[in-house]
């Protein structure tokens, strides 16, 4: 037996043997990843293999493929031409067999797919976005989300996932603000390791287990103007405190891959920035993993970023900075055999990266078990469970952010009729975000579902039509969407619904019907926002990228997602018109945010009764949401990003430097919402905090702790989070940063003692020599409900 087929040896000799057998073809082989889409056909769950892929397979193979499972407007794969979770599995199996048995070393093939909120192939779970994954602050739960993810994908033959996002979120205005966590570098850090925990398991070899691809390393959240991709103006020490520290700590749990971002950061791009891919990540850290391209990042060298003359230069410049794989494969298949033949690329250089893609394939035991069980994937994915779990992290992710004169929750008693009105309510797709396949439109619970079902126990009754299709079922929702539900019986429904006006556009023609619905109300729900929801239309995608791209078509209502930069955060198209003649009847009101980046609309902060932000709630949105119109779920939600009164606030996150500036003439500069902040029906009462020690030395540690009370009459979960300030620095420093939380459940009257310790990784900053270090002096250290909202006690620290 050759020794890299022998499992009894070491991973590092497997890959030693391997490499020595290989052919300069075969090297470059590994190191590129078609668009697995585009490698068959399905002719009614008949999967044919394509010419061209058998071809480049035969001449020399290939290391992976990207999306094989993909389902969306870039793959052109719907739910009418798509795979079930039974065929998908089948056809990567087919795939496998096939890419074995036709290579001469029988190598065999990586399928990454993307994971953040679910794998994006039919059939599979649909959770909520990581916006509002972060606004539950239960990293347990998170974690338990991470492990049905890499259940299901790893069930189709996925190997590895794209995610999870560690993008620091500096501007909102960025369409990609709904893939990340938050603001804080502190709580991302605490996800990022969950995820790392959740996905890769105890061992990679596991059948349900995948490999976490870190993205995207490093800056993608702070670009110029928010906008994709645009240029970070960041210095050393923020970056490496900031922006960094989510990825160290990633690396640190052990992540086997990671994806530089577009973005260039001081005029040096991501993808060949050797203090980045070697300093950094792997003399610093230590990494030994896999870094991989984002889709067409090395093309962008010789045509975007300009730093290289033509496709051969930009993968030379690629490779040689630390890049192992590249996503399209489109240079480096075509340039780096060219490079080695006329020695602007060393051998070496070429090998190194082709060890790191060997070594993760052995580690996911893909040469022992390739393939996987089509049983099992129909079994494990779009499971019961995991639909009660995305059912669980919608309904404490949701943030109620207004809740004047107790209107929340309503009583199912005395409610009376309600009109759930808005181009949010009954929008299935709208509330998924993006990087979601196609759904069955049976499958979504939107809000107007969820109440319903809530009030009269009557199940989804829309039947099986897509919430995504083809171009003519876009267009035919378009031209029913003031009309769809509208016509029900008004003399006999409790429930009344009206879309009244799209998300986007200055079509008015819904309004008369929406308010002739609200006027024999007597609750008013509006349910309003942005959507992400990708258009299957010609020119709304970026063919190189995937990425969505600005239309003006009537019919797109896309606002948010990767490619869709705002200039405001206002509601887009009349959706503010529709809520102020609404409020014009005087009906109680209250309105639901459905969106993918905060919104800023002071006028509905001022004059609806009641105001839940929802993010994207995933399938069991809408009855996450309607569990806490009504009070079966007390809300535990908490913002992990400044929600501003105006954009023109921006930047407002809250860990902003002390010496940020004052005000502007027109406003100061707090968040209409601060981080950190969300209501809840129970009150909380906090004790004084208590050091255990009022000085500590650099290198010990003290521990604070606070009694949280639950003081009101029904029982509740509160986020406790832990804030430190350094009264004085050697650097200029934010006022507070975030350093631990807890989210503890508390029934009525319970009290209960949190603990937090504080050390070195609580107090340090980046210093004068780019160091972590402690100084002496005093520290504030805040516990609270949010960071406007905390009790302080002084701790010294001196020398050692």
């Amino acid at each position: 037996m050759m020794i890299y087929k022998d499992a009894s040896k070491s991973v590092a000799e497997r890959v030693e043997n391997l490499l020595s057998l290989m052919t300069i073809e075969e090297k470059i082989g590994q190191l590129v990843q078609p668009f697995g889409w585009q490698t068959y056909t399905n002719n009614e769950g008949n999967i044919t293999l394509s010419d061209s892929f058998k071809q480049q397979v035969e001449q020399g193979g290939i290391g992976s493929l990207y999306g094989a499972l993909r389902a969306d407007p870039w793959t052109g794969v719907t739910l009418e031409n798509g795979l079930s979770a039974r065929e998908g599995a089948e056809a990567v199996n087919l795939i496998q067999r096939y890419v074995i048995e036709h290579s001469r070393l029988g190598i065999p093939i990586l399928i990454g797919e993307e994971c953040s909120h679910g794998h994006m192939a039919i059939d599979g779970t649909v959770f909520p976005v990581p916006l509002l994954l972060g606004s539950t602050w239960n990293v347990d739960l998170y974690r338990q989300m991470c492990r049905a993810v890499a259940r299901e994908t790893r069930a189709q033959g996925g190997a590895v996932t794209y995610s999870p996002v560690l993008d620091v979120v500096r501007d909102p205005r960025w369409g990609r603000t709904e893939e990340c966590f938050g603001e804080d570098p502190y709580l991302i850090g605490e996800l990022a390791v969950a995820s790392v925990q959740g996905l890769q398991g105890e061992s990679l070899d596991q059948e349900d287990t995948v490999a976490a691809t870190l993205k995207h390393f490093v800056g993608y959240g702070s670009s110029e103007g928010g906008r994709n991709a645009g240029p970070v103006h960041m210095g050393w020490r923020e970056l490496l405190e900031v922006d960094l520290y989510p990825f160290r700590k990633a690396v640190e749990a052990g992540a086997a891959s990671i994806m530089p971002a577009y973005n260039e950061i001081d005029g040096i791009p991501c993808t060949v920035n050797n203090e980045l891919l070697d300093g950094i990540l792997r003399k610093d850290w230590g990494f030994e993993g896999l870094v991989i391209t984002d889709c067409g990042a090395i093309n962008m060298l010789a045509s975007g970023h300009d730093v290289a003359s033509d496709g051969l230069h930009a993968s030379v410049q690629a490779i040689q900075a630390g890049i192992d794989m590249e996503m399209s494969g489109e240079m480096f298949g075509q340039y780096l055999e060219q490079a080695v033949a006329e020695e602007k690329l060393e051998v070496q250089v070429l090998d190194q990266a082709v060890r790191r893609v060997l070594a993760l394939k052995f580690r996911l035991g893909l040469f022992e078990q390739p393939y996987v069980d089509a049983d099992q994937a129909a079994e494990v994915i779009g499971s019961e469970e995991h639909i009660r779990l995305s059912h669980q992290l919608a309904a404490e992710g949701v943030v109620l952010l207004k809740n004047e004169a107790a209107t929340l929750p309503l009583s199912t008693a005395t409610v009376g009729r309600i009109a759930v009105i808005g181009p949010n309510a009954d929008t299935a797709y709208n509330q998924l975000g993006d990087y979601t396949s196609p759904q069955p439109r049976s499958k979504v619970a939107t809000v107007l579902d969820g109440i319903r079902s809530k009030l009269s126990g009557r199940a989804n009754d829309s039947g099986e039509t897509g919430v995504k299709g083809d171009m003519h079922t876009q267009q035919k929702l378009a031209q029913h969407a003031v009309r769809s539900n509208a016509l029900q019986d008004t003399d006999t429904e409790q429930v009344l619904y009206a879309p009244g006006c799209r998300i986007r556009g200055d079509s008015r023609e819904g309004f008369e019907r929406a308010i002739e619905v609200a006027s024999i109300a007597d609750t008013v729900i509006m349910v309003v926002g942005g959507s992400s929801a990708r258009d299957f239309g010609e020119g709304t995608i970026d063919l190189k990228t995937g990425a969505s791209k600005v239309s003006d078509n009537t019919w797109n209502d896309m606002e948010c997602g990767e490619g869709i930069d705002r200039m405001t955060l206002g509601l887009a198209g009349v959706q503010l018109e529709l809520i102020q003649e609404i409020h014009k009847l005087g009906k109680t009101l209250i309105v639901v945010y459905i969106n993918g980046r905060p919104i800023a609309e002071p006028w509905v902060d001022e004059h609806a009764d009641a105001i839940l932000e929802a993010w994207y709630p995933g399938q069991e949105g809408g009855h996450a949401i309607a569990d806490i119109l009504f009070g079966d779920v007390n809300p535990s939600g908490r913002l992990t990003i400044s929600i501003p009164k105006h954009v023109g606030q921006l930047p407002v996150y809250y860990n902003g430097k002390r010496s940020r500036g004052k005000r502007y003439l027109e406003e100061d500069l707090q968040p209409r919402y601060s981080f950190g902040y969300g209501l809840s029906y129970t009150t909380f009462e906090y004790s004084e905090p208590k050091l255990g020690a009022n000085f500590m030395t650099t290198d010990e540690s003290v521990t604070v702790s606070v009694h949280v009370t639950n003081t009101g009459n029904c029982a509740g979960a509160e986020v406790v989070q832990l804030y430190i300030s350094d009264v004085i620095s050697s650097i200029t420093r934010p006022a507070k940063e975030l350093k631990g939380f807890v989210k503890v459940n508390l029934e009525p009257g319970e009290t209960r003692n949190i603990e937090f310790s504080i050390g070195a990784e609580q107090l340090q900053y980046i210093g004068r020599e780019l160091k972590p270090v402690v100084e002496v002096g005093q520290f504030h250290i805040h516990i609270g409900r949010n960071v406007n909202d905390t009790q302080m006690v002084e701790l010294t620290v001196e020398e050692a």
